[in-house]
């Protein structure tokens, strides 16, 4: 299927409960759509997945293996595969687009 309403893909609950995602993928690659709630974090981890993101609104603190950063809207990024990162929000919600390759089978609806 060539196209994709974001809002009709399954909502999953990751990490704390306070952040959703809502994934598309194809054969190779794979965008997670991310909702942090305020206070939402995003526990240290890593994956054998290489990862690209762009903040699309709200900001958020991002470490990525050591280096943290506050990002807001328009503001991009690069997790290597296998590289310790983690996330969590402030006192305001912020989406983000993130995009694996491969795609992530535990994320696949």
């Amino acid at each position: 299927m060539p196209f994709f309403v974001i809002d009709e893909q399954p909502e999953k609950s990751i990490f704390d409960g306070k952040t959703t995602i809502r994934t598309i993928h194809g054969e190779k690659v794979m965008m997670s759509f991310v909702n942090l709630q305020p206070h939402g974090v995003v526990a240290e981890h890593s994956h054998p997945h290489e990862q690209m993101g762009m903040v699309l609104a709200g900001t958020f603190e991002l470490t990525i293996d050591g280096e943290s950063r506050q990002i807001k809207a328009g503001d991009a990024y690069l997790i290597p595969s296998n590289v310790k990162h983690s996330a969590r929000a402030f006192d305001e919600p912020a989406i983000a687009l993130d995009i694996f390759s491969p795609p992530r089978e535990d994320y696949k609806a």
